[in-house]
């Protein structure tokens, strides 16, 4: 995206809907900025699940991961969410949701359920495509939310109601693991937020003002991290459990949804103020983020039995640096475009032999509405 002001072709690039099944921007027509915005974003999921296992030993690496945990996914969702706007429930549109989305999380589900029964030594551990493990809740969720997003566009007021949708969940802890529904729906009002923008809104976060303003609100934003820590569960951020699940009142769940929307949102802003918009050499790999994501989990449960984290120096200052750096570079290689052509299979299946017939026949209909149609 180049620096200075967007032409009017521009802007209507922008705001051509996406047509791929994750919504992202169709592959011939990318956005540079868009691209490293998901890039970024995807470096900081693979970092802060290497995090994890050190947050016990330490409050910086605690609320540096609580930072980071509280823009990245929503960041992801958001964009999207933009790129969703164009979805219509129209049959091509559900041939990719199923293509690009149901049938993957189909195919890691079951792939991670075998892969973790080695890596947590959990022989039986059951196959189950309605309680997604690991990482295959945001295929859950996406699949929901992408089935919904028509119902969004009609609406009145989709956030305010996507809200109260999340508000209400969080006081519901008998909602349960079904496709994992309850952080599906906590996360919904940022999916439904990225709906709900337009072009001139990321032009927005362009402003000098704004791009001044971003690192110290997100130095703020971890300084506030470390100081609350004895004070509030970073689980609020995770969006996985009601209120009571987390040990605070009903009341509590309502409250703590709108505060950290807020939150969320202003740290969604100071992230994307700081993305470049030009061509970066990292730029092509944000086409692949969905391959890091999901593959990079692999990485992360297969390091558990060689017990790389029992050594005390990568606890550290050096080895959490030295945790990080490897995440980064893992996730990136996983983004690349040789990973994706073998994982093509698994990630994007093409499906046309199952589609076919369904092809046939509306070629078979639309042609006999034009005769039809010329007849009369």
């Amino acid at each position: 995206m180049p620096q200075s002001d967007p032409s009017t072709s521009e802007r209507a690039r922008h705001a051509e809907p996406a047509k791929e099944a994750g919504g992202l921007e169709p592959a011939g027509n990318r956005d540079a900025f868009f691209d490293n915005a998901k890039y970024l974003a995807i470096v900081l999921v693979a970092v802060g699940h290497a995090w994890e296992p050190l947050r016990d030993d330490s409050k910086v690496v605690t609320a540096l991961y609580t930072t980071v945990y509280a823009f990245h996914m929503p960041a992801f969702i958001i964009i999207a969410g933009y790129f969703s706007r164009g979805f219509d429930a129209a049959p091509r549109r559900i041939q990719r949701l199923v293509t690009g989305v149901a049938l993957p999380y189909v195919i890691f589900e079951v792939a991670y359920t075998l892969f973790t029964r080695w890596s947590d030594h959990v022989p039986d551990r059951p196959i189950s495509v309605l309680e997604p493990l690991y990482l295959t809740w945001f295929l859950a969720a996406l699949f929901i939310w992408r089935l919904t997003t028509p119902l969004w566009r009609i609406v009145r007021g989709p956030l305010p109601l996507a809200l109260g949708v999340a508000m209400l969940a969080t006081m519901s802890p008998a909602i349960g693991e079904d496709l994992d529904l309850q952080r599906a729906l906590q996360f919904l009002p940022y999916f439904v937020l990225g709906l709900c923008l337009k072009p001139e809104h990321f032009q927005l976060v362009r402003h000098r003002a704004v791009r001044f303003l971003a690192v110290p609100v997100l130095v703020s934003a971890f300084v506030v991290a470390y100081w609350s820590r004895p004070y509030m569960s970073p689980a609020w951020f995770y969006h996985r459990d009601s209120a009571e699940e987390i040990g605070a009142p009903v009341w509590a769940g309502p409250v703590m949804t709108l505060a950290v929307f807020g939150c969320s949102t202003v740290l969604v802003i100071c992230f994307l103020a700081l993305v470049p918009r030009r061509r970066m050499w990292f730029t092509a790999l944000g086409a692949g983020t969905l391959y890091g994501y999901l593959l990079h989990g692999f990485v992360v449960q297969g390091v558990k039995p060689l017990h790389v984290y029992d050594h005390a120096w990568v606890h550290g200052p050096l080895g959490v640096t030295a945790v990080s750096v490897v995440a980064a570079v893992v996730v990136t290689l996983l983004c690349t475009s040789g990973v994706r052509r073998v994982f093509r299979f698994a990630v994007e299946p093409r499906m046309t032999w199952f589609f076919e017939a369904a092809a046939a026949r509306r070629t078979t209909t639309a042609s006999s509405l034009q005769r039809r149609v010329g007849v009369e």
